[in-house]
């Protein structure tokens, strides 16, 4: 049966959760458990190896940098190469990168340069994995059941995220650190291997371009021609940088002396992640006409957190604060994901995507640097009000982009391109855009 035929009598998989989806679900959901326990068992690796917090913030910072630099290079590539193969390269790279860490770890003291080089390698294959991923993911969903299939795949992924992160904690305090990294290593190996059997005959073949700097042009055409767009990535650059700030550098020194330590504020966090999955859950049935209107006011409950630090208020508070904010920016992040798949071109996806990526991340790194000189300077609880205070601000600004407030889901056909009148009709352009149903 092809990718686009409907559920046959009697299969109890849904129509949109097609072969593709199925295998990127699932390649997912195994990388995310051996992720989020391999960015733990990294901080304990450093740590172990005789390193002190700013080696552990070294490490992170190196797999950061290389993400931010590689990340438009990787959207261009993975609209221009087949994505499953550019997914398959990446996991490969992360497979040897961490496979390395593991051994590095397991037979002697690695040096803090190791580490910083091999975890390099990976924010590397993160960055044209990324882009490829969601590019792929939007390309093998229906247009109609779009935010019931993002939501599902999200609530998945959240999940592994969880019970990775949950899961690695308890395999370092037993196993160590090394064993969590192999683990990881192993864990790409089965991803790679499951992507590698995705479909992409649905995917119409790539139009003959003018090479790197012509896609990355196209690219940002596309990305700044629609204000609704660019306007809620600058949000975002703004709203994730001191969230981010909030979180690494405050949250725990609030936790430290306010809260009663490092526990309270990981089950802080714990319910945050527990949230997402309630939202993108909420999601599965909720479809909100105006998407991007739904999806950009439950942006406003990101600034609680930060306004819940400053108080600081107790800890069932917070936790019910983080639940809160997790549930509704999920609801976002699935609204988001069905706006780019209806109105981005196929052949362009992941080129936005990795636009969009990097303005949300590209503030991360200098928000968190200057977190300390800005309590120095205002104190802690006022720089958590302005944390807050920053969120509120741009999500009322965007909300004055037209495009923000109007933009309607719809169910029809979702074309791959919107040409100029004077072409043929009959070229690839004209093509509704292929979907994945069973495989």
């Amino acid at each position: 049966m092809t990718e686009h035929s409907a559920s046959p009598p009697g299969r109890s998989r849904p129509a949109w959760a097609g072969r593709n989806y199925g295998l990127l679900t699932a390649a997912a959901v195994i990388t995310g458990l051996g992720g989020n326990g391999a960015l733990i068992a990294a901080a304990f690796a450093v740590l172990d190896a005789g390193g002190d917090g700013g080696d552990v913030g070294l490490v992170a910072a190196s797999r950061t940098l290389p993400l931010v630099v590689f990340l438009l290079i990787g959207g261009a590539v993975a609209d221009r190469l087949p994505r499953h193969r550019v997914m398959v390269a990446a996991n490969a790279l992360n497979c040897l990168s961490q496979a390395a860490f593991a051994v590095l770890v397991l037979t002697g003291h690695p040096q803090l340069w190791q580490m910083m080089l091999l975890t390099a390698l990976g924010g590397t294959g993160q960055a044209f994995f990324g882009p490829a991923a969601e590019g792929m993911l939007m390309s093998s969903v229906q247009g109609e059941q779009a935010s019931r299939a993002f939501a599902v795949f999200r609530m998945a992924m959240q999940g592994a995220g969880l019970g990775g992160a949950a899961l690695g904690g308890a395999m370092v305090a037993v196993v160590g650190p090394g064993w969590v990294l192999a683990a990881d290593a192993a864990a790409f190996a089965v991803a790679g291997a499951l992507r590698s059997f995705i479909d992409v005959s649905h995917v119409p073949a790539r139009a003959p371009g003018g090479g790197l700097l012509a896609d990355l042009r196209d690219g940002w055409r596309e990305f700044t021609g629609r204000p609704w767009l660019w306007g809620i990535v600058v949000q975002f650059s703004i709203a994730n940088a001191v969230v981010g700030a909030a979180d690494a550098v405050y949250g725990p020194l609030v936790a430290r002396d306010d809260l009663g330590g490092a526990g309270p504020w990981g089950l802080a966090l714990a319910f945050f992640g527990a949230g997402t999955v309630c939202g993108a859950l909420l999601m599965t049935r909720w479809k909100p006409r105006r998407l991007l209107l739904a999806g950009t006011l439950c942006v406003f409950p990101m600034a609680l957190p930060s306004a819940a630090l400053a108080v600081p208020v107790p800890v069932g508070v917070l936790c019910a604060v983080m639940l809160l904010s997790g549930t509704l920016v999920e609801v976002f992040g699935v609204s988001w994901m069905t706006a780019l798949h209806q109105e981005i071109p196929e052949d362009k996806l992941s080129r936005v995507s990795a636009y969009d990526w990097f303005g949300s991340i590209a503030l991360v790194p200098l928000a968190t640097a200057l977190a300390g000189p800005s309590e120095d300077a205002f104190g802690r609880t006022a720089s958590l009000w302005g944390c807050s205070a920053l969120v509120v601000l741009v999500t009322a600004a965007v909300l004055c982009v037209p495009d923000v407030r109007n933009l309607r889901r719809t169910t029809r056909p979702i074309l791959n391109h919107t040409p100029p009148p004077t072409e043929d009709p009959a070229t690839p352009e004209h093509r509704e855009r292929p979907v994945a149903g069973p495989g």
